[in-house]
């Protein structure tokens, strides 16, 4: 790219920190620095026209874990880890709705509904674990966060009981990232979209910077990549894509909440009067380890198939939009915040959790540079 003067002087030059990608956890982190340092020069660098990864791409879950996700937890951490798995998921929910308000993300605690199809088992398993896990998640809730209600929602195949979850909330995905962006350009922040970062090296004082478009020189280099973090560094994180579809507006519809099923590998709520659905990763697990946002028949099949038989068995439907989005696991479900290098340091691996613990993965990787 042939740069200006004005365009090198005022963008690219005493650049103090440079975060790669413009998400959830890359747009707190820029917000957490310019409290931390008012006149430090700070850019983000944003390969897609929008941000690629989940953080406009996911279904807007306010949540912290169906009754079998955190049995399944239990399975590979210690209980001492999954409280706090729990508890950083409640905080960085808190701070979300501190730092944008719940209007400007039309938060909205209406609960979570765990649905267990009729032909398994998982709802037995799970009904025999609530009081005990209740009883762990008692020191944050101060409450039974789970309890059992009947089908009021007229689901098909489905068991008669759900888990319901009464601190679970949702979110409006493209609102939140809207008043985030707002709030960091205010701060005098800048954004630079379309650059892919190919790479960097680094001297004792500075990072040097290749990108598709141009080259340049910053002071620290903060990775926020989430998924697509194998990319740029050697970090156990692994791409994990979800699908997702949603229907055109459907009259009278009175589904209310959030809903999970089938371990969570399925996930649905209204949003205006639509039914946003996704998942279906299980069906796939090699295939859906990629960083290509695209659409695979066998997914988008299955999930039109539920929607027709199990969610809307009564209900006629149409398709609006289709989409994917890439998210970060690995074999843990914490977080990677550290310091890579003198210069260089990494908020990555949110496990599916983004919309919770983004906020805090963002201050946490922040807070790292001091």
């Amino acid at each position: 790219m042939n740069l200006s003067y004005w365009e090198i002087k005022s963008w690219l030059t005493n650049v103090d920190f440079t975060i790669v990608g413009s998400g959830i956890v890359g747009l707190n982190c820029a917000l957490q620095l310019k409290e931390q340092f008012p006149k430090a020069n700070i850019l983000i660098l944003e390969k897609g026209v929008l941000p690629q990864g989940a953080s406009t791409k996911n279904a807007g879950f306010a949540c912290f874990g169906s009754l079998s996700e955190i049995q399944d937890d239990l399975q590979l951490h210690s209980k001492e880890e999954v409280l706090q798995l729990v508890k950083k998921r409640v905080d960085g929910l808190q701070l979300l709705r501190q730092t944008l308000g719940d209007k400007a993300i039309n938060y909205q605690e209406l609960g979570g509904y765990e649905l267990f199809l009729k032909n398994d088992d998982l709802f037995k398993q799970c009904y025999s674990q609530k009081d005990r896990i209740n009883n762990l998640l008692k020191p944050i809730f101060k409450a039974n966060v789970y309890s059992t209600k009947p089908n009021i929602f007229q689901f098909k195949n489905i068991k008669p009981n759900y888990i319901f979850n009464q601190f679970e909330g949702q979110i409006d995905t493209g609102k939140m990232m809207e008043s985030l962006t707002r709030l960091v350009l205010k701060s005098g922040i800048k954004i630079l979209n379309n650059i892919n970062v190919e790479g960097f090296s680094e001297t004792i004082n500075s990072v040097k910077i290749k990108t598709n478009a141009f080259e340049f020189s910053t002071s620290k280099v903060l990775i926020a990549t989430n998924g697509f973090a194998s990319q740029l560094i050697n970090e156990p994180v692994k791409p994990a894509r979800a699908q997702v579809l949603i229907t055109k507006p459907i009259k009278n519809l009175h589904i209310k909440g959030t809903f999970h099923l089938d371990r969570g590998y399925y996930y649905f709520r209204n949003i205006d009067n639509r039914i946003l659905f996704g998942g279906g990763r299980n069906l796939d697990f090699k295939g859906e380890k990629t960083t290509k946002l695209r659409l695979t028949e066998r997914i988008q099949n299955k999930l039109e198939e539920l929607l027709k038989t199990t969610i809307l068995p009564n209900t006629p439907f149409e398709i609006d939009y289709r989409w994917s989005g890439i998210m970060g696991v690995g074999n843990q479900k914490k977080a990677i915040v550290k310091q890579l290098s003198n210069n260089v340091f990494c908020g990555v691996r949110l496990g599916g959790m983004g919309v919770a613990i983004g906020s805090l993965v963002g201050k946490e990787l922040a807070n790292l540079v001091q």
